[in-house]
């Protein structure tokens, strides 16, 4: 199934929250729609659901105008952020509302919709749960019982929102290798929003980067990690510092900061025009050593372990810079050395 969304606009008042959306999604995609609150991840995932509807531009699923079809008509399954389970409903009754409300002529026999139910709570694994209440089971078997509901009626599209945004992070880690799993086995076609990086580039095929209403970049996590189209991306992801600089003669040069200057060979991507930039260094992407007291151009305000290296909080100017050493190099309130090793830069915003 494969979904074409074309010069999408939706206002709120003077508010515009979709700003002439253009999304290609390929059937069997996993794409993560990633941005900060308020970039217009919902409000795409409502219009594509049906929830909502567009000032202007189209919504199109395999090809056809979904724009006078109603919700119920989409065969769009949909995972709300907080599950929206009927509270009174036993797991396998919410599971089979969806079937059970369509129309007379398209209902399954009830024998159909009781086999139906009970081999997605099989797949969901909680089986065991079909006769509990919400409330009676935790909120990692919550959310599963929210996607057997969504994918009882046999979607074309999942649309999941925050789905384990709710959740605690042991929980989290494992239900989005889970979710990935059942996504491949069952052929889906699947969007959904988060504003965790580290989920959307570890889940999706390819991830839809939104700021102020507008995709800014829609590209796989390796393409949107090494090569950002625009500075909202270098910024926004890998938790890079914003630095100002200025390039002149191949030279890009660090403004107001006591850091030594990079070559035009060392900026990773298309070096922007002359003038004033903004560079964008990552963690991994500093060089750091101990300094004797005075000769340093930063210190150390904090270390904590990492993984196989230590994270380290410099304050460069004022500044505070967030990099990588290996464990033991440096301690709390030590002066070091810092130089950028390589950098994204682009041009500053007029």
């Amino acid at each position: 199934m494969s979904l074409a969304v074309r010069g999408l606009v939706r206002r709120f008042g003077p508010a515009l929250a979709l700003d002439s959306v253009d999304l290609a999604v390929r059937g069997g995609e996993f794409v993560a729609l990633l941005g900060p609150s308020g970039s217009g991840k919902t409000t795409l995932l409502r219009m594509l659901a049906g929830l909502d509807f567009a000032d202007a531009g189209t919504v199109e699923i395999d090809g056809h105008d979904m724009s006078a079809v109603p919700a119920r008509a989409r065969r769009i399954g949909f995972v709300f952020q907080h599950y929206a389970l009927f509270r009174h409903m036993s797991v396998f009754e919410n599971v089979a509302f969806g079937l059970r409300v369509r129309p007379r002529a398209s209902r399954p026999p009830e024998a159909e919709i009781a086999r139906r139910v009970r081999a997605l709570l099989e797949r969901m694994q909680i089986g065991a749960l079909e006769k509990r209440l919400p409330e009676q089971i935790s909120g990692g078997q919550r959310q599963r019982v929210a996607l057997a509901r969504a994918l009882a009626i046999e979607p074309r599209l999942l649309l999941l929102d925050e789905p384990f945004g709710a959740l605690d992070a042991e929980v989290r880690k494992g239900l989005r290798r889970w979710l990935r799993e059942l996504h491949a086995e069952m052929g889906l076609t699947s969007l959904f929003v988060t504003h965790d990086q580290e989920e959307a580039l570890e889940l999706a095929d390819r991830v839809a980067v939104m700021q102020a209403g507008r995709v800014v970049q829609f590209d796989t996590p390796l393409a949107l990690v090494e090569q950002p189209a625009a500075a909202f991306v270098a910024g926004f992801l890998g938790g890079a510092a914003r630095l100002p600089a200025h390039l002149s003669g191949g030279v890009l040069a660090f403004s107001g900061l006591p850091l030594p200057p990079l070559s035009a060979a060392a900026l990773r991507g298309a070096a922007p025009p002359e003038g004033a930039a903004l560079a964008f260094v990552r963690p991994h992407e500093w060089a750091l050593s101990p300094a004797a007291e005075g000769e340093g151009n930063a210190r150390v305000r904090s270390s904590r372990p990492a993984g196989g290296h230590a994270h380290v909080e410099l304050d460069l100017a004022g500044q505070v810079i967030e990099a990588e050493a290996p464990h033991g190099l440096l301690r709390p309130g030590q002066p070091c050395r810092l130089e950028a090793r390589q950098a994204r830069a682009f041009a500053a915003p007029s």
